[in-house]
């Protein structure tokens, strides 16, 4: 048991890594200071910066769990 949850640990680790280093930045930074920002919306469709968001929420549920189970069954 303590296998499967260190390999479940391990993946939520590298799946957390992967997601938001694909997500783009949020900041605007030297744009700002311009004022010439894009703050219109992109519609009712989903982004891909929200897909990777939603990901990146799950495996850290995921990751927080397992943590917490590994450190109770310790």
């Amino acid at each position: 048991m303590q296998t499967f949850m260190e390999i479940i640990l391990f993946i939520a680790s590298i799946v957390i890594i992967v997601a938001v280093l694909m997500q783009e930045s949020k900041s605007d930074g030297v744009a700002s200071l311009t004022g010439e920002t894009n703050i219109a919306g992109k519609g009712g469709k989903k982004t891909k910066d929200a897909y990777l968001s939603q990901i990146t929420i799950i495996a850290s549920v995921v990751f927080f769990i397992v943590a917490i189970a590994m450190a109770a069954i310790k």
